[in-house]
């Protein structure tokens, strides 16, 4: 069975960048997916088309087709007393903020200083070169409930 629109794909791989680090990696059979649901990032997604249960590939994912260009706006220096007065902020950290347009984004801070927290809202891998490792465990057709929802159901799961 090939891999299309409203199938649930299982996969196994191995997400690094450019340097060969490890950014993710599944490999036990337990990543699945429905296919053209947008639950996966578009460059592996369109990769995966047209594939079926024990291909193997590697992925070469551009910005573009990942997570996004690094946009300077989203990062921003915001007074120290718009965060909690009792939690020491650090580098690395992340919150929740809103968006002017009332969305909600994930924060990291990246800088702190006395008067001043910077933030960056763009996502972690923003900018990123990505290369993936996939083999294809599975292929299946997607239950009605699962094209309905816009996500796989694994065994047990029940929506009430």
């Amino acid at each position: 069975m090939q891999i299309e629109q409203n199938k649930v794909v299982t996969l196994n791989y191995t997400l690094t960048d450019t340097d060969g680090n490890v950014i993710d990696q599944s490999n036990d059979g337990s990543f699945a997916y429905l296919h053209g649901a947008n639950n996966i990032i578009p460059g592996l997604e369109n990769a995966l088309t047209g594939k079926s249960a024990g291909d193997k590939l590697d992925v070469a994912v551009a910005p573009a087709d990942g997570y996004g260009e690094r946009d300077a706006e989203k990062t921003q220096a915001v007074p120290r007393n718009m965060f909690p007065e009792d939690t020491e902020i650090q580098t690395g950290m992340q919150f929740h903020a809103q968006s002017p347009t009332g969305e909600t984004l994930v924060v990291t801070v990246v800088a702190v200083d006395d008067e001043t927290v910077t933030v960056d809202g763009n996502h972690p891998l923003a900018g990123v070169d990505l290369k993936f490792d996939v083999e294809i465990m599975d292929v299946r057709d997607a239950t009605e409930e699962e094209i309905q929802h816009g996500h796989v159901h694994g065994p047990g799961h029940a929506h009430g």
